[in-house]
């Protein structure tokens, strides 16, 4: 009987302490775009501090990545392998292209 009111009054404390009352813990939308105001007619909109830093990093290292990547160097095992294939039929004197015979 005792751990019967035990367990009753652990599921009240928890039901208590998870029910979803009082004010909510987030900002709810207010219906403007990243909660700014847009300016009035005929002005533009203040850049902040942060922002040209911002596109310059992330569109300078995308750019930075993609020339990388171009001039990867190919470390691929079918490329050793037939470099690899073809040093040694030259040692063999050994012709590794196919020529066609003449008829």
């Amino acid at each position: 009987m005792r751990t019967l009111k035990a367990t009753s009054h652990c599921r009240a404390l928890l039901g208590r302490r998870c029910a979803s009352h009082g004010a909510p813990h987030y900002n709810e939308p207010g219906g403007w775009l990243f909660g700014e105001k847009p300016p009035p007619p005929g002005q533009k909109r203040v850049k902040e501090d942060w922002e040209n830093i911002w596109y310059v990093g992330m569109f300078g290292s995308m750019l930075a990545a993609a020339v990388l990547l171009y001039y990867k160097p190919d470390t691929s095992i079918q490329t050793w392998a037939l470099k690899e294939a073809k040093e040694r039929m030259e040692a063999r004197e050994e012709k590794y292209k196919y020529e066609r015979p003449s008829s």
